[in-house]
Order: C-alpha cells, then structure tokens, then sequence
C-alpha cells in the first residue's frame, strides 16, 4: 500500500510517501479499514518531531483521524461489518485498566492517540480496535467525517462535559482557526451561545464573523479589556484556551465572576503566570480537558446529525501532498482542518 512515513524524527521533509507492508489483524477484536480522508492535527507535527515523548519503531505512519471503509474483521468483532462507512475515534489506552473498561481511555495512564505509537491514518489501510469504529453521521464526506473526530470529541469535552455550558452565555474562544477552535465555534452556535473570538489576523477573524461568531478581536489589542467593553464590563462565561503562555493571564481576566477557563493546550508555553487572587476573590473554576469518553463521543455523533453540525474544512491534498498540507499548518495558515484525500 501507499502511506507517508518517517524514518527518524525531524522537519517536514522527513515525510516519504512511499510503497509499505499493508497491516494485518493482530487480534480478533482489530478491524482493517480502507482509508478514504484523514485530517490533521498538530499532535502529527509534534510525533513528527520527536516532541511528545514516545519512542517510535520507525519506519512510522502518523496520523490520529480517518474515515473509510472496513474491509476485514478479526472473528470476536461484532460492532461493525465489513464494506461499512466508519470514522475513528482517536483514543487509546492499555485496555485493562478500569478507565479503559469504562470506556474514558483519556484517563488510563498510557492514553495516546492513534498515530502516536501505532502507525496511523496517512496511509490507504490502517488497523485499529474495532470499538474504535463509528458509523460516519448522516450527511457527511468522508472528508468530513475524517475531519471532526480528535478536534469535536475534543471541543465537546471542554463546553460540555466541563464548562457545562448553556444557551445564552458568552464564551471566549482564543486563536480562531485551528481544529480545536473552530469545532468550539461550531459547537457554542449550535448551543446557542454568544462567541467572541482572537487571532493575530484579520481573515480569520473575518471567517469567524461569517461563520456566526458576535465579535473578533486582534491578539495586538488588550483581549480582555476589549472582552469587559464588549460586555458591558461584565466578562464571559466560559474561555476556550488551547495554548496557554502569556495569553493565560488574559484568559482569566476576561471571566466574568463565577466564570470556568477551560484548557486543552500549551503550544504557547505551559507555565504561565497565575493570580491565585483573581481566581478565588472571582470564584473561577479552572478545567484540563482532552478528548471526552468513548461514550460521550457517541452523544457527539448523535448531535452532528440533529444539530447538522459540520466540520470547517481548510483545504484538502491528495495524500502524495502531505509535505504541503503539513506545513501549511505548521505555518498556522489554516482556518479549520486540513485533509488528506486518500485515493486508490
């Protein structure tokens, strides 16, 4: 088969699309899939680089998000057929522990995503646990359905699941355009939520007004000055903060009093200064988040259909591209997901 893989860690040129062993099922609950898109995710970008800490066996095939078609099954898979249309959910863990059991693999200690240290979805076939096969929602490409898993299981988990976030609330949503952020934007509309959102450039803000969000404010201005004037000096309820640093600190300053900061990132820096005062004196509530449960990706399935919920998709590249499509998100061009459109 085709796939793009690494041979040792470094920049985008280590990337070799090239002709590799297909998998082949090692347990009888493992299932083949036949990949029609995968997405990106800076996750790709830091395996690539030797940046998350897993020792790979190379050669190694990155990518956490898919969709295609299953084509073969080991013989206790029940939950899926073969010729069915799946996508992936991207989380793994050691399947014995009871967090795993429970089916929450983000809190067994040896969580990692697909494509961390299995090969992953850059590729035309990849083998994955069939639990980790859903049927794409009604109405999505299989680019779409490549698209949303890792970023809305991700972005559901933080306005959901921690925030708890309700109709009529505002919520601040920092670097606009990355995977993470434009799925909160997608999810907080259809929660009926009023968004105001960041980026150091204007085009992305520009798309996020047209998307539905009520205000776009540069990163040169004071954000949460901008934030209290925007809101009658009020502040938001809820901040979506996906890289930490220095723009931590203005997370919390824009909460209105009893307001919930929720983080999933630090590709900004991870230790940032913090006024304990602010955070009690206001009554803050502060939330780590990664991907939601298995469970609570199915509730995610379920309101993509109702809701009609859809992923903003950037630009697609044919798979033999993904030295482009990688650097255009390493560069931070995007605005959504990128795709690899796999053929064959």
């Amino acid at each position: 088969m085709k796939a793009v893989q690494i041979h040792r860690h470094g920049g985008v040129e280590q990337l070799c699309f090239e002709q590799t062993t297909e998998p082949r099922l090692e347990s009888p609950c493992d299932v083949i899939v036949k990949l029609k898109a995968a997405a990106l995710n800076r996750i790709d970008l830091r395996v690539r680089g030797g940046q998350n800490g897993t020792i790979l066996s190379f050669p190694h095939i990155l990518g956490c998000d898919g969709a295609g078609v299953v084509v073969d099954r080991g013989a206790a898979v029940k939950n899926v057929r073969i010729g069915e249309s799946v996508c992936l959910f991207p989380a793994l863990g050691c399947a014995t522990c009871d967090c795993c059991a429970a089916g929450n693999e983000p809190l067994c200690d040896q969580f990692h995503t697909l494509g961390e240290r299995m090969n992953g979805t850059y590729a035309e076939y990849v083998r994955v646990p069939s639990a980790n096969c859903f049927p794409i929602p009604v109405g999505l490409s299989f680019e779409e359905a490549a698209a949303f898993p890792l970023v809305f299981a991700t972005a559901w988990g933080m306005l959901h699941t921690s925030a708890k976030l309700r109709p009529g609330e505002w919520v601040l949503i920092r670097g606009i355009g990355g995977g993470v952020a434009t799925a909160a934007l997608r999810l907080a509309l259809d929660f009926r939520a009023h968004v105001i959102v960041t980026s150091r450039r204007n085009e992305k803000l520009r798309r996020a007004l047209e998307l539905g969000a009520r205000h776009g404010i540069a990163t040169t201005c004071d954000v949460a000055a901008e934030v209290r004037r925007l809101t009658g000096k009020r502040g938001v309820d809820v901040v979506v903060d996906c890289a930490g640093g220095e723009d931590w600190t203005g997370s919390l300053a824009a909460l209105a009093r009893g307001g919930r900061l929720v983080s999933c990132g630090a590709s900004s820096g991870s230790e940032p200064k913090t006024n304990l005062r602010r955070i009690f004196w206001n009554h803050l509530k502060i939330f780590g988040s990664s991907l939601c449960s298995r469970q609570e990706f199915g509730r995610v399935l379920k309101f993509i259909e109702v809701a009609g919920a859809r992923p903003v998709l950037d630009k697609i590249f044919p798979l033999a591209d993904a030295v482009k499509a990688q650097q255009r998100l390493e560069d931070g061009e995007q605005f959504g997901k990128i795709i690899l459109r796999v053929e064959g």
